[in-house]
């Protein structure tokens, strides 16, 4: 996603653990290493719960929220902003489209 770096080079990895209702629901793990990128939700929902690290998430024409180990958060469908990831974060997911 090289178009969407914002700042960094950070490292992506997956694992994704499971896919339901027709590929409609996905589940798994994702880390990233620090940097910044553009977030762009398009049309899906994403649940997000923090295992490790800390990122800041910046609304585009909002306020920067922070999140950590142990913190949940949601992003919803037509979300755009930064996803700076300031300490390596691994967090569970479930997006749905």
């Amino acid at each position: 996603m090289p178009e969407r770096l914002i700042a960094g080079a950070p490292h992506f990895r997956t694992w994704a653990q499971d896919v339901a209702k027709g590929e409609l629901v996905h589940t798994g793990i994702w880390e990233a290493t620090p940097g910044e990128t553009r977030s762009i939700k398009g049309e899906t929902f994403e649940f997000c719960h923090i295992i490790s690290g800390i990122v800041e998430i910046t609304p585009d024409h909002g306020d920067p929220m922070t999140f950590r180990a142990g913190d949940s958060f949601v992003m919803k469908p037509g979300f755009t902003g930064v996803w700076k990831t300031v300490e390596t974060v691994r967090k569970i997911y479930v997006t749905v489209s």
